[in-house]
C-alpha cells in the first residue's frame, strides 16, 4: 500500500475504505482535506468548488450540503444525477466524502434549529443511498443549527458500519451545532473519542487547534492520542471561518495541529463562497508537508 502522499488518480480508484486509511496513517500527518458546499454557486463560474480546492493542492474533497435524494454539485452538469459523485471523482481524481447530519431530537438547544431534508441527515435510508452513489467516505457531523450531538453521533456510527463497513468513517463535532452543554471545551472529551471508535469510527474529527474556545494544542494533542490508542485516527478541523483568516494564522493552525498529531488536516467551507480561501488550502499545506509534496498534488494529472 502506497502511503497517500505518493498516490494518484489511477490509485485512488482502486481503494476501498480500508486502503484509504492506510494509505492516510502511512503519510504521518500530511494529508490535506478540503470542505467545499457543492450546493451553492462555486467561487467562479464554468467550474466545481471542488476543482479549486483540488487545485490549491487538497487530497480530499468533503461535499457539504450534499442531498442524498436529490444528487447535484454546482457547476457540475450530467446526464443522470446518480453519478454526480463518479463524475466528479473523475475530474479530479481525488477521494471524495460527504457529511450526513446526526439530528438529536432530544438535543438541548442552544439556538433555533434548522429543518434538514431526509437526504441530509444520518438515517438508514440516507446511508444506504450515499454508498450506492460511490462516495470514498462518510462524514457524521454536524452543520451550524442542526443540533447534531455526541450521542446522535454515535448512534449513527454505530449504524453506518452495519451498512457501508467498506466505507471510511469520520466522526465527530467541530463546533457546537447549536447545542448547549456542546461547545467550546465541552464539545468532546476522551471518553467521547474512545466511544466513537470503539463504535467503529475509523477516524475521530476533532475541533483544530485554535478554532473553538478551549481548543488549547496541550488538550487537543491528548484527544489525538486517545483517539490512537482506541485504533482510530484523528482528523483536526477548521470550521469556524478561520478558512478565510490570513496566511500567517493559517500557518500557524497548521503547524499546531500537526504538533498535536493530526492524521488529516481539513479547512472548511465559509473562506469565500463555500471554499475556503484557496490561497490558505495551499499555505496550509505548504506548512505541513512542504512545497514538494504540495506542489506535486498541484500538478499531477488525473490521467496518471
Amino acid at each position: 500500500m502506497k502511503r497517500l502522499l505518493n498516490c494518484t488518480a489511477t490509485d485512488f480508484a482502486q481503494m476501498n475504505g480500508t486502503q484509504l486509511r492506510q494509505a492516510i496513517e502511512a503519510s504521518e500527518g500530511r494529508v490535506m482535506l478540503s470542505e467545499v458546499i457543492c450546493a451553492s454557486t462555486p467561487l467562479y463560474p464554468g467550474l466545481t468548488n471542488a476543482e479549486y480546492a483540488a487545485s490549491f493542492g487538497a487530497d480530499m474533497m468533503l461535499l457539504n450540503l450534499f442531498n442524498v435524494e436529490h444528487p447535484k454539485i454546482e457547476g457540475l452538469t450530467v446526464d443522470k444525477p446518480r453519478g454526480v459523485i463518479k463524475e466528479l471523482k473523475r475530474l479530479i481524481g481525488r477521494p471524495i466524502g460527504i457529511n450526513l447530519e446526526p439530528v438529536d431530537p432530544d438535543a438541548d438547544n442552544a439556538e433555533t434549529l434548522e429543518n434538514l431534508p431526509k437526504g441530509r441527515t444520518a438515517i438508514h435510508e440516507s446511508l444506504e443511498k450515499a454508498k450506492e452513489l460511490g462516495v470514498d467516505f462518510i462524514c457524521l457531523t454536524g452543520n451550524p443549527k442542526t443540533g447534531v450531538t455526541n450521542t446522535a453521533i454515535l448512534k449513527s456510527i454505530r449504524q453506518a458500519k452495519e451498512i457501508i463497513d467498506d466505507i471510511m468513517i469520520i466522526a465527530g463535532k467541530m463546533h457546537g451545532a447549536g447545542v448547549k452543554n456542546e461547545a467550546g471545551s465541552e464539545i468532546v472529551s476522551k471518553d467521547v473519542v474512545a466511544e466513537f471508535a470503539q463504535a467503529g469510527a475509523d477516524v475521530i474529527l476533532l475541533p483544530a487547534v485554535g478554532s473553538i474556545p478551549g481548543t488549547t494544542l496541550e488538550k487537543t494533542e491528548q484527544l489525538v492520542q486517545a483517539a490512537h490508542a482506541s485504533g482510530a485516527l484523528a482528523l483536526t478541523a477548521i470550521g469556524t471561518s478561520q478558512e478565510g483568516a490570513s496566511k500567517e494564522t493559517t500557518q500557524q493552525m497548521a503547524l499546531y495541529n500537526k504538533m498535536a498529531g493530526a492524521d488529516i488536516h481539513h479547512i472548511g467551507d465559509a473562506g469565500a463562497h463555500g471554499i475556503a480561501v484557496p490561497d490558505n488550502i495551499m499555505d496550509y499545506s505548504i506548512a505541513i508537508r512542504g512545497k514538494r509534496h504540495t506542489y506535486v498534488r498541484m500538478a499531477a494529472s488525473v490521467n496518471r
